[in-house]
């Protein structure tokens, strides 16, 4: 069960922002259950005699409990990460005594997962408007997000978000990501602020909470489906939000 957190009051806006882009400015790769459990029926035939949502819920712990642990570099090979969870996800259920399924229908279905997640993107409801009305009231704006160069940069450009900031920051291309402290420092430096005029905001409780709040920038989270903190969660957001455009000031 999630747990829910009340918001804090609204305050004036800073002079800066660092912002997430996928599952904050995008809608990128929240609810993962639906998406595997919709390629797996798309290969149901293949699959048989297991059932789709079986073998849906294996591949999704699989990718669950190796994600915790991988290492950043991972994110850059994306394609070639999915693949090896659905092979894990396989071979978990042959080590339970199903059928070995084989790796050739893995790489398809895990290549077919990735199709589907790029075609599946758009940006959310009042997500440009706010981000044009932060810099209308004269913030400075910085897009900080994880991921492979290529891949991230076409997002960039194909949700048009270029002109919308200052300052772009990909890990792929950069060489460093969230959380390492380095990657927000780099961040501020770009627009010549310092934590306490700056506001992190996005979906990862770790790399827009934690870390930012240690180097003492307000974090907000976005919880765009509105489950809560996780349950037995410690972080303490300043402030949860479930849009941006929760945060452009009313007009008076």
């Amino acid at each position: 069960m999630a747990v829910t957190t009340m918001k804090s009051a609204s305050k004036p806006l800073p002079r800066a922002m660092l912002i997430d882009m996928d599952d904050t400015i995008l809608s990128a790769y929240g609810r993962p259950e639906i998406a595997w459990n919709t390629i797996a029926a798309e290969f149901a035939e293949e699959l048989a005699p297991l059932p789709p949502p079986q073998v849906a819920t294996a591949v999704l712990a699989y990718a669950r409990q190796f994600w915790s642990t991988a290492e950043p570099i991972w994110r850059m090979k994306l394609g070639e990460a999915r693949r090896l969870t659905v092979r894990g996800g396989f071979a978990a259920l042959a080590a339970e005594g199903h059928r070995a399924l084989p790796d050739d229908l893995a790489d398809r279905i895990a290549d077919r997962f990735t199709t589907y997640r790029e075609e599946a993107i758009f940006v959310f409801p009042g997500a440009h408007d706010a981000i044009d009305a932060f810099r209308a009231r004269g913030v400075k704006l910085a897009l900080v997000t994880n991921g492979a160069a290529e891949m991230q940069r076409a997002k960039v450009e194909r949700f048009e978000l270029t002109h919308r900031f200052d300052h772009i920051q990909i890990e792929g291309e950069h060489g460093f990501g969230k959380p390492e402290e380095r990657a927000y420092l780099h961040a501020m430096e770009a627009l010549g602020v310092t934590a306490k005029d700056t506001w992190m905001i996005g979906d990862n409780l770790e790399w827009e909470v934690v870390t930012p709040q240690r180097l003492g920038i307000y974090s907000i989270w976005i919880d765009v489906h509105g489950d809560g903190l996780p349950e037995g969660s410690t972080v303490k957001p300043d402030r949860i939000i479930r849009s941006l455009t929760e945060l452009v000031p009313a007009r008076s």
